[in-house]
């Protein structure tokens, strides 16, 4: 039997620390002008391994490269195809301390894994045959596991019904992947929002955040409280980090200020019209008009989440990304250590959370430069929140 140890909460300041964003840059990869290895088409996702180097997934181009921590060309493996090692989808990626990767293909309906030099090793197939959720990995710093949670990378159809492959809702899992089979095995269940009949998602309903900590553990956060809990599968949840902000009650006001915020994303600027009848948008068919009509009409939680985003750092340090001014808006970030001391908050917009964590204080972020290309900035982080 599992030993359970005692819950510690433990209380942080309310008021905040700023930190200064002094990121050293290291490199930048990914340009129109640069070499051709550099030329992206779709950065779907940045890793580290435990040497520094950085692993790019270009899904577009069905390929992963990896950048040596000096910003040279190491090596790139996959290309789009059919066969063993061939990409059709490549949705998620996950990389180990030692360098050996595992890829999500949508198309596919596997994991294929290969080794430290970029040779595939063999699939995992994913089973079932119709919707199939592909959750985000988080890989362990040691070891062949990732713990993945709520948070959805993607999915694939093939037929008409939605199959449980990936974890149950608001469920922590740890994934081993076996010879040809994935073994899996729970670390925590999140707190599930009551819901009514409709069993759908609210508006401003908590995310399910969860990242991995050194030594086994979990950090992870599941409801609209600042209430970040570490927790294993070994002990249970040992430990609660919250900071004095309470959840703002949702008023009618908000509502109709997030539904017209919405409508403009899908709509467009300028043209949204309100009738007695409800609310066009100019030129929107059917199918535009059907998503109207759900935004018109759904339902929203009773609270503004504080929490909107949690991500660790290679040496174990929790970035917690706190709500802003107005409820769909992000706020300051927190670095929090796991025994519960707090280091200090960024300012709303001084940065945001890195795309991947690496080791000796790495960040990689994907952002897009003045040409609208993307493009991969490494940089290393103070000591004081990303170095032992």
């Amino acid at each position: 039997m599992a030993k359970v140890l005692a819950q510690e909460t433990i209380e942080l300041p309310g008021e905040d620390r700023w930190l200064e964003t002094r990121f050293e840059e290291v490199y930048r990869v990914g340009s129109a002008d640069g070499e051709v290895w550099q030329e992206f088409g779709t950065l779907r996702q940045v890793a580290f391994d435990a040497a520094g180097n950085l692993y790019v997934l270009d899904s577009l181009a069905g390929r992963v490269v990896i950048v040596a921590p000096g910003g040279e060309l190491l090596r790139e493996f996959g290309r789009l195809g059919e066969g063993p090692g061939e990409f059709r989808h490549a949705i998620e990626m996950a990389v180990m301390a030692d360098g050996r990767v595992v890829i999500a293909d949508a198309g596919h309906r596997a994991y294929q894994i290969f080794d430290a030099y970029g040779e595939y090793e063999r699939y995992v197939r994913m089973g079932g045959e119709g919707l199939h959720h592909i959750p985000w990995m988080s890989p362990e710093r040691s070891g062949e596991s990732v713990v993945v949670g709520a948070a959805i990378a993607g999915a694939v159809y093939v037929g008409g019904s939605l199959d449980d492959t990936g974890p149950p809702a608001r469920v922590i899992e740890r994934w081993t992947f076996m010879d040809e089979a994935l073994a899996r095995e729970t670390v925590a269940r999140g707190w599930e929002p009551p819901r009514g009949d409709e069993n759908e998602r609210r508006a401003f309903e908590p995310e399910l955040g969860v990242d991995v900590l050194p030594g086994g553990w979990v950090a992870y956060s599941d409801s609209s409280a600042y209430a970040i809990k570490i927790a294993s599968s070994e002990t249970g949840i040992s430990r609660i980090l919250t900071r004095p902000f309470s959840p703002e009650p949702v008023t009618e006001r908000m509502e109709r200020t997030e539904r017209d915020r919405r409508l403009r994303e899908l709509l467009g600027q300028g043209s949204l019209i309100r009738t007695p009848d409800g609310v066009r948008g100019v030129g929107g068919g059917g199918e535009r008009n059907r998503w109207v009509e759900q935004i018109e009409t759904m339902e929203f939680f009773d609270e503004v989440p504080i929490v909107r985003g949690l991500r660790t750092s290679w040496n174990g340090r929790i970035w917690v990304q706190r709500r802003g001014d107005e409820p769909h808006e992000v706020g300051p970030i927190d670095i929090l250590t796991p025994d519960g001391r707090y280091l200090g908050s960024y300012r709303t917009g001084a940065t945001r959370i890195p795309d991947a964590f690496g080791p000796g204080g790495l960040a990689a972020f994907i952002e897009r430069d003045e040409l609208d290309v993307q493009t991969v900035v490494v940089k290393r982080l103070p000591r004081t929140v990303g170095q032992d």
